[in-house]
């Protein structure tokens, strides 16, 4: 099953409610969801960077498997905008109670 965006125009406790229908739909299904919410990225059993970029005039996709730390990492970014300790605390807390 693929979800794209699947978090456009939620947050907050509406996010964690999609989070948890996805991990439950994830138990019997292969999923695929492409969110912008840390939330729901911390749910992931594997995550992916994808990325666009244009070159003449042609868009080019990639994609990459990311590592824990780099999950993490991706979570912290996603979830403040920023990169520090404490975007990381709340990053490995999101991991921890997923």
């Amino acid at each position: 099953m693929v979800f794209d965006e699947i978090d456009t125009g939620i947050s907050g406790k509406a996010a964690n409610s999609v989070s948890e229908k996805l991990k439950a739909i994830s138990k019997k299904h292969q999923v695929l969801c492409v969110t912008h919410l840390a939330n729901i990225a911390a749910k992931g059993d594997y995550n992916y960077y994808i990325s666009k970029e244009v070159e003449e005039d042609r868009t080019k996709t990639s994609i990459r498997k990311l590592t824990e730390d780099e999950t993490i990492k991706e979570i912290a970014r996603i979830s403040s905008g920023d990169i520090n300790d404490i975007s990381i605390a709340h990053a490995k807390t999101l991991r921890k109670i997923a």
